[in-house]
Order: C-alpha cells, then structure tokens, then sequence
C-alpha cells in the first residue's frame, strides 16, 4: 500500500512506533496465531509509545513469532500484512 509513496519504508517504521497499533498487532496475534510469543510482546507493549521506541517490522516477526506481518528483503521483497492488518 505504500510502496508508491515516498519514504514508504519510514511511514511503516511511524506506523510500528504507536502504542495503539502494538496493542492492536498484539491482539491480532493472540487470536490468530498459537505460536506467538506474549511475554516479548508485554516487553514490547510495555516500551510503545516512549520517543525512544524503534521497532521494525523484522524485529517484531523475530520477536514474537509473528504471522500477520511478513518482511523480505532482496528485489522482491518488501514489508507485506494479512489483510485484516492492511486495511
């Protein structure tokens, strides 16, 4: 969805620094994905919203074992959500 604007890669990095939308991919997770990991995602909850809280979307998969957001890298790649997460 934003691969067409510029400094596409940033709005998603703004997007992932808002404490709502941590709660919101937290839940997401929760309901849909047995594999997920809530004791790095209080951790993280917990940091969200501070001015010094980065989190990409790489390190959220890695640390929580996230399913609803994928992250490529190489010519195709890309940051890419489940559609309940897109839109």
């Amino acid at each position: 969805m934003v691969k067409d604007f510029d400094g596409g890669g940033a709005l998603i990095e703004q997007w992932l620094k808002n404490k709502d939308t941590v709660l919101f991919l937290g839940i997401w997770e929760q309901i849909n994905n047995p594999d997920f990991n809530s004791l790095e995602f209080e951790g993280i909850k917990n940091e969200a919203g501070r001015n010094s809280f980065y989190l990409s979307a790489k390190k959220w998969i890695k640390a929580t074992n996230a399913k609803g957001l994928i992250a490529s890298a190489g010519r195709y790649g890309g940051t890419y959500a489940h559609k309940d997460i897109a839109f």
